[in-house]
């Protein structure tokens, strides 16, 4: 990975890590499920900017029985016992977009030939930047927001599920709400990065789609944000 603890930015085509942290961590794991590789795009004082190229090799978590988490029931989708599996992003490449402080980050998905489909927010705990990339936490409630600026609220049923079980008590699942509903004035005001036209940003050609490093779970290094 590329960045160090004596340069706070990273630079277009610099490879780094977008990782989630378990919100029921195995005190002897290592405290991450989901591990992506990128490639910045861009990573300024107002947004950084990543690529996940297809075929990607990635973490993601799973059942201990192998079954995919979304194929579990919701009732249990949070309680059955888990681990952290290897796998390959399927499907066209996303662009991941995340301003400093704010508690979303915004996806771009394209179907295939490039046409555009729709930006998602991610709702989520402000990143922290470390050595080899960020680390944050999905807080389940998202919104996907289309060409025509119509939008609707994601995952609701799962936002409630994680409260029932004890993952999100009331102060934060309000914070949630509260950073959904500022997500909302952004999309109805059309502000950045909406606004800003990275729909139709395209990768450099000439990147190599980075690979998954041994020590994905590593024990961050903090860095300036």
């Amino acid at each position: 990975m590329t960045g160090t603890e004596r340069n706070a930015r990273w630079t277009p085509g610099d490879h780094i890590l977008w990782r989630y942290r378990d919100h029921a961590p195995d005190p002897a794991g290592p405290g991450v499920h989901i591990c992506r590789p990128v490639t910045v795009v861009q990573d300024s004082d107002e947004i950084l900017a990543v690529w996940m190229a297809p075929g990607t090799e990635c973490v993601k978590p799973v059942l201990t029985n192998g079954t995919p988490v979304h194929q579990e029931p919701l009732a249990t989708r949070y309680t059955a016992p888990r681990t952290t599996t290897r796998g390959r992003w399927f499907g066209t490449g996303v662009l991941k977009l995340a301003r400093p402080g704010e508690p979303w980050s915004v996806w771009l998905f394209w179907e295939s030939g490039w046409r555009f489909k729709n930006w998602y927010v991610n709702l989520e705990e402000p990143r922290i930047r470390w050595a080899g990339g960020i680390d944050s936490e999905d807080h389940f409630l998202d919104i996907s927001v289309f060409p025509d600026r119509s939008w609707l609220w994601r995952d609701e049923d799962e936002f409630d599920q994680a409260q029932r079980v004890g993952l999100m008590g009331p102060e934060k699942a309000e914070r949630v709400r509260a950073a959904g509903r500022a997500a909302v004035e952004v999309i109805q005001a059309w502000g950045a990065p909406f606004s800003d036209g990275w729909e139709h940003w395209r990768p450099d050609p000439s990147w190599r789609t980075p690979e998954l490093p041994a020590d994905w779970d590593r024990t961050p290094v903090p860095l300036a944000s």
